[in-house]
């Protein structure tokens, strides 16, 4: 088998339909499986995978392991030669497991490849590409002054090496991934992804990026930037220095601080909000559905022909492909107003996120 995508899920049923769809869209023509790890879910994740993809091995935990635990667990089962690790916040491209593999292939030292994540606005996420954050880089970018926390001399779409690569999105041969232990399960949740990007490269090889691949990253469906997030993730920074660097008292300081004051910090970002003043929907079929949902008429096309400021585009997967989204959310301008919502092919419901620090929105059609 050429390839097991991992995909670990946690209380966002909606957006783990979306992704499965996209990623079985994606595997056609592939010799792959699916492989669901729920931790616990209080939704109805796990009848819904049951139910819509039956083909897809769930593996539904006990108790909530965490992220680095529940990877593990799926990467047990995995049969694949390469392992991708997903978000089930994410959205594939119909080309996108062809594209990378094939470029995976032609390496002679690959560690993990990772490609470019743009968010529900189609805005780029500069964690695609990051550089392993030692002390002074991490004081840096904790300072506010990130651009030596990603990897900036490397264009968005272009081709080259990359330390460190988000947890949303690593693909790597499964040896490679068992050679260095996997996920490192001390990190419940965030740094893991710092530290085997760090294992990986450590041990030898090489840690590439593709920005010829783009996918949609919502981000951070699976939790809410609060004081627990504060307290995880620069948690997960401290065990990460603890492991491979010394002990810098700046540092710890700092992090210290990062706990007590980064729920604060976290809210002081702009954020697009959900009211838009027009709606556009780009489909055929739902015309009436849409309409019903947010109590006003749209205007329907079959692509988009404008960006326009405060006004939402509605786009049918029914209609659109995912890699036709993915483009149009990538040809966003840079700095217009315009959100996104998507309707995910045979489902009854409307899906997206306006921003990266809070929860998306569902909106449930009215077939009726």
């Amino acid at each position: 088998m050429k390839l097991s995508v991992i995909i670990l899920n946690y209380n966002v049923r909606h957006f783990l339909e979306l992704c499965l769809k996209s990623v079985e869209a994606s595997l056609i023509n592939i010799d792959a499986e699916i492989i669901v790890i729920d931790n616990l879910s209080s939704d109805d994740s796990c009848d819904m995978v049951k139910t819509l993809f039956p083909k897809i091995k769930l593996i539904a935990n006990k108790e909530n392991y965490g992220f680095s635990k529940g990877n593990n667990i799926g990467v047990v089962q995995a049969k694949g030669d390469y392992v991708c690790i997903l978000n089930p916040d994410t959205v594939v491209a119909e080309n996108t497991f062809e594209k990378l593999l094939q470029f995976a292939d032609k390496q002679t030292n690959l560690g993990i490849l990772g490609c470019r994540l743009i968010d529900g606005q189609g805005r780029f996420l500069p964690e695609s590409k990051r550089n392993v954050p030692r002390p002074m880089v991490a004081v840096k970018k904790m300072l506010g002054f990130p651009k030596s926390y990603y990897v900036s001399n490397l264009d968005e779409k272009g081709v080259g090496s990359s330390p460190v690569f988000v947890g949303a999105f690593m693909i790597m041969k499964r040896e490679i991934y068992n050679q260095v232990g996997g996920f490192d399960e001390d990190y419940f949740m965030y740094g893991e992804d710092i530290d085997l990007s760090y294992k990986v490269e450590q041990a030898g090889y090489s840690n590439i990026y593709n920005g010829n691949a783009t996918i949609i990253h919502y981000k951070g469906e699976s939790t809410l930037k609060d004081q627990t997030y504060a307290n995880r993730f620069y948690g997960a920074m401290q065990i990460f220095y603890t492991k491979h660097f010394k002990s810098n008292f700046i540092f710890d300081a700092l992090v210290w601080f990062g706990i007590k004051l980064g729920p604060m910090l976290l809210k002081t970002s702009g954020e697009i909000q959900d009211n838009p003043k027009h709606f556009v929907y780009i489909g055929l079929d739902h015309k009436s559905s849409i309409e019903k949902l947010i109590k006003q008429e749209l205007v329907c096309y079959s692509q988009i022909e404008a960006y326009k400021d405060d006004t939402e585009y509605i786009l049918d997967n029914n209609h659109l492909s995912f890699r036709s989204i993915i483009e149009i959310l990538s040809n966003t301008p840079k700095n217009c107003t315009a959100t996104f919502k998507i309707l995910p092919k045979n489902s009854n419901f409307i899906i997206g996120s306006n921003s990266s620090k809070s929860r998306g929105a569902v909106m449930q059609l009215n077939n009726n």
